[in-house]
């Protein structure tokens, strides 16, 4: 395929406007619905919930660790679950369904795990099956959903066969995130220190396979929203965001750009995707100073990463090129430094290190700025550190 001669765009252009459809230019209005500004992250990452709330709360003025929370669990209008790659994410409970039916879609890789220890396609069916049905207006610890499991399923759902975190695991444990991306499973409220799950509402039945003309519709509209957020991308950076094949998403972009739904541009010299018609970007260079904590959607999403994280960053900020597992201080859009937070009581400390540049005064007054929103988010008082963070990936 040739790019799009009549149209190129620079990385100033992009950035500029990712920045801006991230709410990392302009945080959103106080008021705005926390779900609302998820949807636009396309997803918050929240293996760990308090790098979630500070990927939201940096996104919206006002907004705290609380207002994540009410909007998980008292109004329900976010939900945690399986989402992009089979990791755990905040995503705004009304767009359930489209996600369900588009990660559905997408399709299964082989198993990582040894014939003697993975479980089939028909028995994968069956337990996600078992899990919706167990679920269904209930909480359950992941030992009491296993029971219910085994009971639907058969004493081979429960074998202890799946290695994890230096123990084993029993084998249906191994699809938890398949009856998350499928709208069986949820997290629910945690009782005490045990986590729960439970059948998230909103979603009537849980898609079979390849989920049909549904989630057919529903991916192509994942990929739009996707070029609309970080666009322009190329098919493999899309494959990349879901940890899909890359040959599928070329083919899928093909068949897109067939129906008319995206258009070819040149990006920085190459061939890359917008939606179509969505070709209009901000002039000027993005300008200002963002932390941005573990998994954040921008840090994983946007693309190409030798442009987001440049020179010394790359070593520096990534895990054998792999983004999200340093926290990272985003200066005029790309990324200039690592940071961690420390908490003790009702105080945090932010130690930030510096890579490959120094700030300009104007720069040091909003990383001070930026500090002390990162304590409000986590409802904290925040003292700023600047040094080298000594700790590892993902710590």
């Amino acid at each position: 395929m040739t790019a799009n001669a009549s149209r190129a765009i620079t990385w100033d252009e992009a950035s500029a406007r990712r920045t801006e459809r991230q709410f990392l230019s302009r945080p959103a209005a106080h008021g705005t619905p926390v779900a609302d500004v998820v949807g636009a992250m396309l997803g918050a990452h929240a293996q760990v919930l308090s790098a979630a709330e500070v990927s939201v709360g940096v996104r919206a003025a006002g907004v705290t660790r609380a207002d994540v929370r009410a909007a998980l669990w008292e109004d329900r209008s976010l939900v945690k679950t399986f989402g992009p790659r089979g990791t755990v994410h905040l995503l705004p409970a009304a767009e359930l369904p489209l996600w369900c039916g588009a990660l559905t879609a997408i399709p299964k890789g082989p198993s990582p795990f040894p014939p003697d220890v993975a479980v089939t396609e028909e028995q994968a069916e069956q337990i996600v099956a078992a899990i919706g049905d167990a679920l269904d207006g209930v909480c359950l610890t992941v030992e009491e959903l296993g029971e219910e499991v085994v009971a639907r399923t058969g004493p081979w759902a429960g074998d202890r066969v799946m290695p994890a975190f230096q123990d084993l695991w029993p084998r249906w444990r191994q699809v938890m995130h398949r009856a998350g991306q499928s709208g069986a499973l949820c997290f629910g409220p945690n009782r005490g220190r045990k986590v729960t799950y439970t059948r998230p509402r909103g979603v009537d039945s849980v898609p079979g396979p390849g989920s049909g003309p549904a989630g057919e519709g529903a991916l192509r509209e994942l990929v739009r929203r996707y070029l609309r957020a970080y666009g322009p991308a190329a098919p493999q950076h899309f494959a990349k965001w879901l940890a899909a094949p890359a040959g599928w998403a070329v083919a899928l972009f093909g068949e897109l750009a067939g129906a008319g739904e995206v258009e070819e541009v040149s990006f920085e010299g190459a061939a890359a995707w917008v939606a179509a018609g969505d070709t209009e970007f901000p002039a000027g260079k993005v300008r200002g100073v963002r932390l941005l904590p573990y998994f954040d959607a921008y840090a994983i999403a946007a693309q190409p990463r030798q442009t987001l994280f440049p020179g010394e960053a790359y070593q520096r900020a990534l895990a054998g090129g792999q983004a999200g597992n340093f926290p990272v201080l985003l200066v005029d859009g790309v990324v200039a430094g690592v940071w961690h937070q420390r908490r003790q009581g009702r105080r945090t400390t932010v130690t930030v290190e510096l890579v490959g540049r120094r700030l300009t005064a104007r720069q040091e007054r909003e990383l001070g700025e930026q500090v002390e929103r990162v304590g409000e988010v986590l409802e904290a008082k925040a003292e700023l550190v600047v040094g080298k963070v000594t700790v590892g990936p993902h710590a």
